[in-house]
């Protein structure tokens, strides 16, 4: 006979049951009460909801220190709650179970917790509803998630193509400030307006901070060649200039990188198309050997990303650039969209910039996680932002996934969105959604199913392409419909009707 596979755990009894989860729940409180003073919020008087987001976000981190999973197969087993959607409403819900199995126990129900009033119990549901309408607007009449779209450098100069992406579903427009000029954004954003005013649909305007990131300046390949494995690459902070010693030559526009990778690293290009490691380091910069690419190799170009995923950069996430495109950004802007963030002193710096600038405008703040650090300070910076002004999270998947490994991405989106839904922070859905479509016109089978899931957070967004108004249309279509089957975690138990 083969060997079950599911794990054989005993049957305890409801008094030994009720006695774990006090003892669970007296944990959970006072490491919970640890973790707040180690924060010590200054919490901004209109932000005084925040409080009770920080401590239950508090008391997930205390509960999530252990493995629950035995727990959870036990309550499962007498009916109960195991736990699984805890994240909004902490404490609620192990009272809520510790109070019925009290009852269960004959005893009586207020002996250990009291029951929580239903709108008690959905409090941090109430919260978070709240913050994503401050930072992304009104909640679109038919579907709960926002839609963010990039706009092309086209938009600012094609204003019916922005009214019609208005009418098909977009609720942020997006600007990349690492791209374009100040010139073009100022045309968006009227474009933006315009349609707003035309169309009676509200639109909020994000702009992108390009922050830190290493990206490809000149690039030197042999005519005819494209890069493959075992190519020798010469990364420099110079202007390349072909030599028959190094015939492969990349620029890179952030020197300050350069100067803090060493030998062994690993370096990748264009979000993961070419693999390398750092062989040596000479005067000129860096000599890398391509370690991965495509079969046929890959070509490289400029303005592509560089990452360093073996290194832990030290870098000002504000650089200079950020502070002059700050000046355009705090008048026109409703959402800033912070990148490359790996710190509260990074939450703290952005908050000192755009209060010098514009105290009276109370602009949300998007927190791009990018970096392995970002994850690890994760609830620091959601804390020392959320505490100051309206946030949201963003799991930016195109930086996050070679900086973490690919393989990692889709366990590492699900904790952000569990830690965000403990903080009641609002989270969107980045990178590569439905981006075949937008590009070609045509779908991938595993991109719809991308987009289906990415349900589960407050708004999803979408790159710029051709076909961008078709993978708009196909993108609503899907969140209205995923939204009847789920909401966040929870499955939704609507008819089926496949089989009538």
């Amino acid at each position: 006979m083969r060997p079950s596979i599911a794990k054989k755990i005993p049957l305890i009894q409801p008094k030994a049951l009720l006695s774990d989860l006090i003892e669970l729940r007296s944990a959970v409180l006072a490491e919970g009460k640890q973790q707040m003073d180690k924060w010590q919020l200054d919490i901004r008087e209109d932000r005084q909801n925040f409080q009770c987001s920080a401590t239950n976000l508090a008391s997930y981190l205390a509960l999530r220190q252990r493995d629950l999973r035995d727990l959870q197969a036990t309550l499962r087993s007498w009916g109960l709650s195991s736990l699984g959607r805890i994240e909004a409403q902490v404490l609620q819900n192990l009272d809520a179970v510790i109070v019925t199995l009290t009852q269960l126990c004959g005893e009586h129900p207020d002996k250990y917790v009291s029951r929580q009033h239903l709108e008690s119990f959905l409090q941090g549901q109430r919260f978070l509803e709240q913050e994503t309408e401050l930072v992304f607007g009104k909640t679109p009449l038919n579907r709960r998630v926002r839609m963010m779209v990039t706009l092309a450098k086209e938009t600012a100069n094609d204003q019916e193509l922005v009214r019609q992406m208005v009418t098909s579903g977009m609720n942020i427009a997006r600007i990349n400030c690492a791209h374009d000029t100040s010139e073009d954004w100022l045309k968006m954003v009227v474009n933006v307006r315009r349609a707003e005013q035309k169309t009676g649909m509200p639109c909020k305007v994000s702009m992108d901070l390009g922050g830190p990131k290493s990206r490809t300046g000149k690039v030197v390949i042999p005519s005819g060649k494209r890069i493959k494995v075992g190519c020798i690459i010469l990364l420099t902070t110079a202007t390349p200039k072909y030599s028959k010693k190094y015939p492969f030559q990349v620029q890179c526009l952030l020197p300050e990188a350069i100067i803090q990778v060493h030998a062994g690293a690993q370096v990748w290009f264009d979000d993961g198309k070419i693999g390398t490691v750092v062989n040596e380091r000479v005067s000129k910069g860096l000599i890398l050997m391509v370690t991965q690419t495509s079969d046929g190799g890959e070509n490289l170009k400029s303005d592509k990303g560089i990452n360093f995923p073996d290194t832990a950069l030290t870098l000002d996430a504000l650089t200079e650039k950020d502070l002059r495109d700050l000046d355009f950004i705090v008048k026109y802007a409703d959402i800033i969209n912070y990148s490359f963030v790996q710190t509260s002193d990074d939450i703290c710096a952005i908050q000192r910039e755009i209060a010098a600038r514009n105290p009276q405008r109370d602009i949300a703040l998007i927190i791009k996680i990018e970096t392995a650090k970002a994850i690890e300070n994760l609830p620091d910076l959601i804390v020392a932002a959320g505490s100051r002004q309206p946030l949201g999270v963003m799991i930016a998947r195109g930086d996050l996934a070679v900086e973490i490994g690919f393989e990692r991405m889709a366990e590492m989106q699900e904790e952000i969105l569990w830690i965000c839904e403990a903080a009641n922070v609002p989270v969107i859905w980045a990178t590569q959604v439905l981006e075949t479509l937008a590009k070609t016109g045509r779908p991938t089978r595993a991109e719809m199913t991308d987009a289906a899931m990415a349900e589960r957070a407050e708004c999803v967004m979408l790159n710029k392409g051709k076909y961008i108004i078709e993978a708009m249309r196909i993108l609503d279509s899907v969140l209205v419909r995923m939204q009847s089957h789920q909401s966040k975690k929870s499955a939704q138990l609507r008819a089926l009707r496949s089989w009538l």
